[in-house]
């Protein structure tokens, strides 16, 4: 396959929301009460609710800039690339890169919504939580049909509530949200608990995937006097931890039709866990008591999960083993891992001897069907390719 042929489709990108994200979606009742953002005297802009202040972090909008220049300080709006939190600019710049469509993920609230859970008035949280998937869904989403797959976050507090969001939203055409890996490490049960089963039943019910996106646990596995580098290379333990932790859990027991997707953490761990699953279950079921039927573990991982992957030679090589239908492919706009302008160069490189058909489940069909997700009911297949959408930004499009 020609590289301008390709049709990608990112599962993992991210928002830096806008400041009048709230504006047209807040009741005027809750409107004093909503968050704002706040120039600070160093220049900096941050959110506030509820006294909490919420940092736009450097290291979350570095598309464009040298990479000597990354780190963590704070930023301003003026001092990042319009796309991070413009959806017009957003799409020109996917243009640009030839990306036809994107999931993106939250920024200030956290990745599962974090924020809104330690506000004192769990009423008026729940309605900022729905004024923010509103203005995802609606305004982020909705602006641009086909260019984006539309992604909520849920009132983690309450059960119930995730429970009727996931409905509501679903009857929006949202077939995504977000979850933690770990819930016990944000102060809740654990996810193998009952206590989130409401929540569970209704994205079975409504045929929603959960994303667990890595530090959706506000914990990463590291040393506290580690250097920055080891907390980037062991990203992807957190995966592992989810991986393995949903798979062994009793709740796709209680729900076998449950559906996960792992965000971000790669894929080249993969065979080798697909492997000690299944030695795992062998060796020690009889006495553990795990019961997979006439399935092996990996057999069902396969049909539970979707993976992803921003630059992971290994992983494409070891496909196969994966499972050529649970792959799926990232850009990270506009994180510092991030493959922009060049993710189609970059994940071409990792696909001489890979079959078109196979580079085509990888690079859009395989998260089409997770997400059940159709971008070509309003654009034309030929003018969803690289080629295509470079030409319209070419031409200023």
């Amino acid at each position: 396959m020609d590289i301008e042929d390709l049709i990608l489709v990112s599962v993992d990108d991210h928002i830096v929301e806008p400041p009048d994200m709230f504006d047209a979606h807040v009741p005027d009742r809750w409107r004093d009460q909503a968050p704002r953002s706040v120039r600070m005297e160093d220049g900096s802009d941050v959110w506030v609710f509820e006294g909490i202040k919420v940092p736009n972090i450097g290291l979350n909008a570095v598309v464009g800039r040298p990479k000597e220049e990354y780190g963590w300080d704070p930023t301003a709006y003026t001092d990042i690339r319009p796309g991070c939190y413009d959806h017009v600019e957003r799409v020109k710049d996917m243009n640009l890169n030839g990306v036809l469509s994107s999931m993106c993920f939250p920024s200030f609230v956290q990745f599962c919504g974090q924020l809104f859970s330690k506000a004192k008035d769990k009423e008026m949280s729940y309605v900022m939580l729905r004024a923010y998937n509103d203005w995802h869904i609606d305004e982020w989403c909705g602006s641009h049909p086909g260019r984006f797959i539309p992604l909520s976050i849920p009132p983690i507090w309450d059960p119930e509530l995730m429970a009727a969001e996931v409905a509501r939203v679903a009857a929006k055409g949202c077939t995504a949200v977000t979850f933690s890996e770990d819930p016990s490490a944000l102060g809740w049960p654990s996810l193998h608990s009952e206590h989130w089963d409401p929540f569970y039943r209704a994205c079975v019910e409504h045929d929603v995937r959960i994303c667990l996106h890595i530090g959706s646990s506000s914990k990463l596995v590291m040393l506290e006097d580690a250097p920055m580098d080891v907390l980037i290379s062991l990203q992807p333990v957190n995966s592992i931890q989810a991986f393995a932790n949903v798979l062994w859990s009793p709740v796709l027991k209680r729900f076998p039709d449950l559906r996960f997707a792992l965000s971000e953490g790669g894929i080249g761990w993969l065979p080798y866990a697909l492997e000690r699953v299944d030695y795992v279950y062998q060796q020690h079921r009889f006495w553990t008591k795990a019961d997979f039927g006439d399935k092996l573990p990996s057999e069902r991982a396969r049909e539970v999960f979707t993976f992803c992957f921003i630059d992971d030679k290994a992983g494409v090589a070891e496909r196969d083993r994966i499972g050529i239908d649970n792959i799926t492919w990232e850009c990270d706009y506009p994180h510092s891992d991030s493959t922009w302008p060049h993710a189609p160069e970059m994940a071409m490189k990792h696909f001489a001897g890979v079959s078109d058909e196979e580079i085509n489940k990888i690079t859009h069909l395989n998260a089409m069907k997770a997400f059940r997700f159709d971008p070509f009911q309003h654009i034309a297949r030929d003018a969803a390719t690289v080629g295509a959408l470079r030409g319209l930004a070419a031409s200023g499009g």
